[in-house]
């Protein structure tokens, strides 16, 4: 069973304690003791990241400020969870209370962001809010005016879907064919075009390269090639 516990039960770790801090705030954990589902799905989920990262009952146990027999009654479903712990493994296994218990089962299919006049259609990434996926068809080559390439925060990756890309990356050309990938620092001017014809791309962003993105696309659509 799943223990709901809120932050004036929660143990002071010793680090805290001798700090005179109590753990960082956390809501009340909204599942009931009934919800043996999301109980089981939680204890194999600490030991797939577990194992994921190489360890032994003792080796997290230990990262955890855990007995290794506590451990395995947590995994193994003879041991109560409490959020305490959680809170301790999650950042032992080097993730988040969040990640650890979501249950977003009803959120796995993304529909994509259609923006017509600009060609593209974008999908959020749930987990990252900070990244975003965009697929676009080039149809023009990238501009041969050096002044039209466009340089902002970010970081770029993406993939040829079908077709040739060219990419110009500062003072260099590359011709990136179907399947294969290019990755770069948008702080480096860029454009991209299709050559010899019609081109779809696939390209993963970051943040900052998300924004530089929207802001070409709301002015003068520097560095981009035409689009249907």
């Amino acid at each position: 069973m799943i223990a709901e516990v809120t932050l004036d039960t929660l143990p002071v770790l010793p680090a805290a304690r001798a700090a005179g801090q109590r753990p960082a705030r956390h809501s009340i954990w909204p599942v009931t003791q009934d919800d043996g589902q999301l109980d089981s799905l939680v204890r194999k989920r600490i030991r797939a990241l577990r194992v994921a990262q190489g360890w032994s009952l003792e080796e997290l146990a230990t990262r955890a400020n855990l007995s290794q027999s506590s451990l395995s009654r947590i995994e193994n479903g003879r041991r109560r969870l409490a959020l305490d712990q959680l809170v301790t493994l999650a950042r032992a296994l080097d993730t988040t209370l969040d990640q650890l218990v979501e249950n977003a089962a009803d959120d796995v299919v993304i529909s994509p962001m259609i923006d017509a006049a600009h060609g593209l259609m974008r999908w959020p990434i749930k987990g990252d809010p900070g990244m975003s996926v965009m697929r676009q068809r080039l149809t023009g080559p990238p501009p041969d005016n050096p002044a039209r390439m466009r340089a902002h925060p970010g970081r770029e990756w993406l993939v040829v879907l079908s077709g040739t890309a060219i990419l110009m990356l500062g003072h260099r050309r590359y011709r990136i064919e179907t399947d294969q990938a290019a990755e770069f620092p948008t702080m480096m001017p860029h454009a991209i075009g299709a050559g010899g014809g019609p081109c779809e791309i696939l390209g993963i962003f970051d943040r900052d390269a998300r924004r530089g993105h929207q802001k070409d696309a709301d002015g003068s659509e520097a560095g981009q090639g035409s689009r249907e």
